[in-house]
């Protein structure tokens, strides 16, 4: 489905539920702004925008296969970008990564995706709240809409954190074995994040670059915004990674010190044992000729020596801090 909207920056006035067959028109009109939403496109879809737009067939065959890595592509007249907007969903958080295909003209901006994106309706509000500024094109409208999309990671990044510290508290309080899986389960997070994250430096890097041709100097210091909230991600990202192999270092360091008390404690039990073992074996040897064998309180001397030496291993296993 096409959702078209045009605003026109002279009479700052929107005309909203477009018909795809008037956009060629649009377009021609002096200080008008196209924006083109297609949500869950079909081929039909695909081929009214190659026809509308004039767009590179390469272009759109990258449109309609998903799962493509986070670039920009510069084609005569605009700019193919794909990019990813991020959520936890589901009871377990479950990370997902929503694809948003953009072509960005001079004075349109055509978005495709096949599952909901917040960031849309995020910026068609901006958009009408910033009409005043309706002569940067749709450079804003690019601004406005990939603004919403890099923001979005932050307070992702504050529940990853958040996260993280209750981890924290769970390995040097309350122990639980399954803090291994959370660990894993946070850092395959970040990866995901990071590949998502990363390679729009470049996107960002080609579309502030002087030379372009599509936009005016006036309209880089959004870009350069927009770039700076990224940096802002990516630093975060990193450090939250680093924060996550010092808690995975935190979590083996405290099970080895775990796993070394209940050794200490069983080789205690071990050592005590096997003295009163001793004991009772040389007692319990069927020697003829054997002193003490007929001693009318050697059943009782032997116990006792059993207990005074099990006693007194206890005491000095307690004092070194084994038991």
């Amino acid at each position: 489905m096409i959702r078209t909207v045009c605003l026109n920056s002279t009479t700052k006035k929107f005309t909203e539920n477009c018909l795809s067959a008037d956009i060629s028109e649009l377009r021609l009109e002096e200080g008008n702004v196209v924006w083109a939403d297609v949500s869950d496109p079909t081929s039909s879809d695909f081929e009214e925008l190659a026809e509308e737009f004039g767009f590179h067939p390469l272009s759109i065959e990258d449109c309609r296969n998903e799962h493509q890595r986070p670039k920009i592509e510069e084609f005569p007249g605009y700019y193919f970008i794909v990019l990813y907007e991020t959520q936890l969903a589901g009871p377990t958080d479950r990370l997902e990564l929503r694809e948003l295909n953009i072509f960005l003209g001079k004075n349109y901006l055509v978005t495709v995706h096949s599952r909901p994106i917040r960031a849309i309706d995020t910026a068609s509000r901006l958009w009408h709240e910033w009409m005043d500024r309706s002569e940067q094109g749709a450079g804003l409208l690019a601004y406005l809409l990939i603004d919403a999309i890099v923001d979005d990671y932050l307070p992702l990044l504050d529940l990853i954190s958040e996260r993280m510290d209750e981890l924290e508290d769970s390995i040097f309080g309350e122990w639980r074995a399954e803090v291994i899986e959370d660990i894993f389960s946070i850092k395959k997070k970040l990866l995901y994040l990071r590949r998502s994250i990363t390679p729009l430096r470049d996107v960002f890097n080609t579309m502030l670059r002087r030379e372009q041709p599509i936009f005016p100097r006036e309209t880089h210091v959004y870009f350069q915004d927009v770039f700076d909230h990224l940096i802002r991600v990516a630093d975060t990202i990193d450090s939250l990674r680093d924060m996550l192999s010092s808690t995975m270092d935190a979590y083996l360091s405290v099970s080895g010190n775990r796993m070394n008390k209940v050794m200490k404690r069983l080789t205690s039990i071990s050592t005590i044992l096997m003295s009163v073992t001793l004991i009772a074996g040389i007692y319990g040897m069927n020697f003829t000729y054997m002193p003490e064998l007929r001693m009318r309180y050697g059943y009782v001397y032997a116990l006792l020596s059993m207990v005074g030496v099990g006693g007194a291993l206890y005491i000095y296993l307690k004092k070194v801090k084994w038991i």
